[in-house]
């Protein structure tokens, strides 16, 4: 089967928050949107339903639901029923209903940062606070964590802790003695997990992905897996995602919180998922190696052609995470590349604490496109050594040191 993941498909022809936020004149590298075709099985399963003509309510396929339960046995060794799942319309989705359906106002989120944005939002939206640690950055600029400040982070209002493994920005995939640990920190204290695994099939190398929730059953009991077909096979427009909740109380707490205000998932959402999970292995496993195969070129062009910015392999997700720290960019890295490459990447600051100075590369798009931004900021970085001389590191509008 030919994937055609070198194929060049210009997406500004339709709807895409990716190519039209910035404009005509700039490369898009920022927002965890891949710019492939969908598996062909997705595409031909939507025609069909398109071809059906009838678009009216719609019901959850028994058929999908013991799809996913049958995956999850089958990739992890966890026990899941098709019972055990609850449908929404969206990861994001998800992790707030875990806060307004487990906390009440005044409490408590913990959160690990820099961590994908819309976690640090959730907290707030709910009327609860924002219980922050930053993760450890090694000075090999791989990230760990802190398990004594993870304990002195929780306090007695935390209520939930978000995880977010796959790790977006960091790019981690956290080993099996980690989870463990960080289970028995939240079991212990009585905090609720909620585990964004949204990339958990995007893992790169010889890593492997462990749900949290699968690691022990009293760890499922205290546990909400988010899963969702969307970033694996490109399918984020159509809105179908997945919460593993084996505790039935707490699943009850989740489907009474706002029933009328979350919407349910359409139609073709359950028609593209249904097909990528029965029929995407082969484009899923083609695309890990293209994935493979571009780090392995924005590895070694960072190195030789962007002096001063630094990365470190990202275990999963498509997502590299660049340190300007050295690149003598004066102000925001995501402004410098906007204006002087026409190169849009997402501004590590979003990230929250720790994300400062950095930058979010997507790289899942064709090899072309990426060369083309690389370039782009390679010229971009030389103009300015040649206006300023040698790098002299990052810095905002103020020192570092906040003076």
């Amino acid at each position: 089967m030919d994937h055609s993941f070198d194929q060049t498909i210009d997406r500004r022809r339709f709807e895409s928050a990716k190519w039209h936020r910035y404009g005509d004149a700039v490369l898009p590298l920022w927002v965890a949107d891949m710019d492939f075709r969908s598996p062909a099985p997705v595409i031909e399963a939507l025609r069909e339903r398109v071809d059906h003509g009838v678009f009216g309510y719609g019901r959850l396929p028994r058929e999908l639901q013991e799809l996913i339960a049958d995956r999850m046995d089958r990739l992890y060794g966890w026990q899941v029923t098709p019972e055990d799942l609850l449908f929404l319309p969206g990861v994001v989705t998800g992790f707030n209903l875990v806060c307004h359906a487990v906390a009440k106002a005044g409490e408590g989120v913990l959160l690990q940062t820099p961590v994908y944005y819309p976690m640090l939002r959730a907290p707030a939206q709910a009327g609860l606070t924002n219980d922050e640690m930053e993760l450890t950055r090694r000075s090999d600029g791989q990230y760990e964590i802190d398990f004594d400040l993870m304990e002195e982070t929780i306090s007695q209002r935390t209520r939930v802790f978000i995880l977010c493994n796959p790790h977006n920005p960091v790019g981690r995939v956290f080993r099996r003695r980690e989870l463990e640990r960080m289970a028995e920190i939240c079991l212990r204290r009585k905090v609720v997990i909620c585990s964004d695994e949204i990339h958990g099939d995007l893992i790169l190398g010889n890593h492997n992905h462990v749900p949290i929730a699968s690691l022990a059953p009293e760890i499922a009991k205290q546990t909400v897996t988010l899963i969702a077909p969307s970033k694996t096979y490109n399918t984020a427009g159509l809105h179908c995602s997945m919460a593993i909740v084996q505790n039935p109380e707490l699943r009850y707490r989740l489907e009474r919180t706002y029933p009328d205000l979350v919407a349910g998932v359409n139609v073709l959402g359950y028609t593209a998922a249904l097909a990528a999970y029965r029929d995407g292995h082969e484009w899923l496993e083609a695309l890990l190696h293209y994935l493979e195969e571009n780090l392995d070129y924005l590895i070694e062009r960072v190195e030789s052609d962007l002096p001063g910015i630094t990365m470190s392999r990202p275990e999963g997700t498509y997502l590299a995470w660049l340190d300007c720290h050295g690149a003598g960019i004066p102000g925001s890295p995501h402004e410098f590349f906007l204006d002087r490459a026409r190169v849009a990447l997402n501004e590590g600051a979003t990230f929250g604490r720790g994300g400062e100075g950095f930058l979010r590369l997507n790289f899942a798009c064709p090899r072309s496109t990426l060369a083309e931004a690389l370039d782009r900021m390679s010229v971009a970085l030389s103009v300015l050594q040649e206006e300023t001389g040698a790098g002299t590191g990052w810095q905002t509008g103020q020192d570092r040191d906040g003076s």
